[in-house]
């Protein structure tokens, strides 16, 4: 687990040091993930594509299911065969055939296990696209946050700046300083507004951004909780990872899903038998012509009912194929495994490194604005007894801009690095986020059990319409911020937010 400081820095507070007051009305992080939860675009198609798998399990069982199938024909004799004088005119044929599978070499009951065993890698790849996307939001968020800050840090660099260039241009009128003070300061505030100019460029990206991610635009953003649940080593990491990551739990379902199309590729070889019976009806419509004057039935039916054996001898090797393509396709899905382990390792390791590097740059930074502080405070001192100059003014007004903009940067980056920490491990989902609290969350099983005992041909469901917001009609982002206060004394007073518990927001 972070230490104590480590874990302070992640406050949301603490992207805001620049001493932005938060309102008493704010959105949240959590809020804004209940937003994306439940109108995202991506989530949304992603749990279509989830029914869409679904769908595979009943598809698959069809074929073990008797089939019934009717059928009619109307024939018309336009020319007559003159060698019959039984010979119709017309004729109406009709008839009705039922086939129940009683054995199929194990090809439909393994069908259906493989297609069983992807809709649980489909509900895995489910839990992926819900972290991959809260991860996300998490980003834009904390994105959002560090250029408002930026911005509102740039904003105070040109007042401080203009302010500067004022008394400068006021002790050069009284012969105190020069001209080349006065271009010192004109040539730093030209530089401080162009600053400005593409911190509220960045800012107006970074909001942009947020409205495509959770479709309403950032308004006051709160300050986030801190993460818990983050582990204490990279090794932990990785083993928790192994055990919890969804994607590298879809690619294990899938390849056993792929073990399992072997048996269903070499059940073509095998026989196959089933029990079929069938009615059939003709009517020859009163043409059908009778021999010496004896009239012949003009209509006819009959009921069969038997058992069918079919054993495949030779079919060109094409079932051989088969199977030799479903053994390739395994082995393709167990390399796959290994693949994203890999990653999956790789991507904890790295989370890791960027979280721990990122509290040691917050604990650097915190030291260096406090220093610039410090040495802005002197500098001015020593400036007024003639000791230094403006443009030593201007460089330690300039040091602890950067100081404070590295901070910022670095506690967003921290808090980011651990959401992606918390989502490599599978602990980035709804339900680990505390969700479910705020209202239900989206369970595949309840589409499943629905349509995976379906028999009837006719059923269907209503029509698709689109669910997610859209934001054609969401004002577009400005970069206006809150003012902040003097920032000469160094870093302002953060307000610490409890812990909710281990990665709940």
């Amino acid at each position: 687990m972070a230490c104590g400081r480590g874990k302070a820095a992640l406050l949301a507070g603490a992207v805001l040091m620049a001493g932005l007051a938060v309102p008493a009305q704010a959105d949240t992080l959590r809020e804004a993930l209940r937003q994306v939860y439940e109108n995202n675009p991506t989530i949304l198609a992603a749990r279509a594509q989830q029914r869409v798998v679904d769908e595979n399990v009943p598809i698959q069982r069809a074929a073990g299911r008797p089939a019934v199938e009717a059928s009619s024909r109307f024939t018309e004799f336009l020319i007559q065969d003159q060698a019959s004088f039984l010979a119709p005119e017309r004729a109406l044929n009709a008839g009705v055939n039922l086939s129940v599978p009683l054995y199929q070499g194990g090809g439909v009951r393994n069908a259906v296990r493989a297609a069983e065993q992807r809709v649980v890698a489909g509900r895995a790849d489910l839990r992926g696209a819900e972290s991959a996307l809260f991860t996300q939001a998490v980003a834009v968020y904390m994105n959002v946050l560090r250029d408002e800050a930026v911005a509102a840090l740039a904003q105070n660099q040109v007042d401080v700046l203009t302010t500067n260039l004022e008394a400068t241009r006021d002790r050069f009128e009284i012969g105190i300083l020069t001209r080349t003070d006065v271009a010192q300061s004109e040539a730093r505030l030209a530089v401080a507004i162009s600053d400005l100019r593409s911190a509220q460029a960045n800012l107006i990206s970074s909001r942009e951004n947020y409205i495509a991610i959770v479709g309403e635009t950032p308004t006051d953003l709160e300050a986030p909780p801190p993460l818990g649940g983050l582990p204490g080593s990279a090794e932990d990491a990785v083993t928790i990872a192994l055990q919890n990551n969804p994607d590298l739990i879809a690619a294990r379902e899938r390849a056993q899903a792929s073990e399992i199309d072997i048996r269903v590729a070499g059940a073509g070889r095998l026989p196959q038998v089933s029990v079929i019976t069938g009615y059939s009806y003709q009517n020859f419509l009163g043409t059908l012509g009778g021999a010496n004057g004896v009239a012949v039935p003009q209509a006819s039916d009959g009921l069969q009912a038997g058992v069918q054996l079919s054993v495949p001898l030779f079919q060109g090797g094409r079932p051989a194929a088969q199977q030799r393509q479903a053994q390739a396709r395994a082995s393709a899905a167990l390399e796959q495994v290994v693949e994203i382990e890999r990653s999956i390792i790789a991507q904890a390791r790295s989370a890791w490194a960027s979280y721990r590097a990122a509290l040691a740059i917050i604990d650097a930074s915190e030291g260096a604005v406090g220093a610039a502080a410090l040495s802005l405070e002197g500098v001015r001192a020593e400036n007024t007894v003639g000791n230094r100059t403006v443009l030593d003014i201007l460089d330690a007004e300039r040091e602890l801009l950067n100081a404070r903009v590295q901070l910022v940067a670095a506690q967003r980056n921290a808090y980011v690095a651990g959401f992606s920490l918390l989502a490599a491990m599978g602990r980035a989902e709804a339900r680990d986020l505390g969700l479910e609290d705020d209202g239900p969350l989206y369970d595949p099983a309840i589409n499943y059990d629905r349509v995976q005992g379906r028999w009837f041909d006719w059923s269907r469901d209503p029509d698709p319409v689109t669910e997610a917001t859209r934001t054609l009609d969401v004002p577009p982002a400005d970069a206006s911020v809150r003012p902040i206060g003097p920032l000469d004394s160094g870093q302002a007073e953060v307000d610490e937010i409890g812990d909710l518990g281990p990665g709940r927001l």
